[in-house]
């Protein structure tokens, strides 16, 4: 197994024990004080099922802060526990359409049992099963640090993203080396 494969196991393995158990230890932030803090309203996160809000492991409030229109098609890519799809969905409303797409399928149980509307697929980010520009709008949150694929991720949203649509897309980004002091065989960015 290649570097690649071995992180891509264990950032896979890190969030479906998220899904199975929000509550527990994890090497990231989870949850609905993740979410308060990145910018979701509360009244947001109380009105969407807490199985969504519990196991949240984004790093922005990127649905809440796209201009998203009824009728259109968005693309959750990394939708994990399902959040920003379920946002997603009722702003386009039921003349549009999402699809919340992640690797794990934890994540992507939890989602589909936090409620309907949404066309949830287990895929790759590297190898998305759309057709070519059939998206209006893509949401990313938090996805590139984790993988190292990031070409062919950039490449999958160029080819699904019609001419004219948007990806809006939030990340972490360290500004300079890990200090040796935060440095563990857990931390993301070693």
């Amino acid at each position: 197994m290649s570097s690649e494969q071995q992180r891509e196991a264990l950032v896979r393995d890190a969030y479906s024990a998220a899904a199975r158990d929000p509550g527990g230890e994890h090497p990231f932030a989870v949850g609905r004080e993740l979410a308060l803090g990145v910018g979701y309203p509360q009244a947001l996160l109380d009105r969407l099922p807490e199985s969504a809000v519990a196991a949240f492991a984004g790093v922005a409030a990127v649905a809440v802060n796209a201009p998203l229109e009824p009728g259109q098609r968005v693309l959750d890519l990394g939708c994990g526990a399902g959040l920003d799809s379920l946002v997603a969905a009722e702003l386009v409303g039921p003349t549009g359409q999402v699809a919340g797409v992640d690797f794990s399928a934890d994540m992507l149980a939890r989602a589909a049992s936090s409620g309907a509307g949404v066309a949830w697929c287990r895929a790759s980010a590297e190898a998305l099963p759309l057709a070519d520009a059939s998206v209006d709008v893509a949401l990313v949150n938090g996805i590139f640090n984790l993988n190292p694929g990031r070409d062919a991720i950039f490449g999958e949203l160029a080819r699904v993203v019609r001419p004219g649509g948007r990806v809006y897309a939030a990340e972490l980004v360290l500004r300079g080396p890990l200090p040796e002091a935060e440095r563990t065989d857990d931390n993301w960015f070693a």
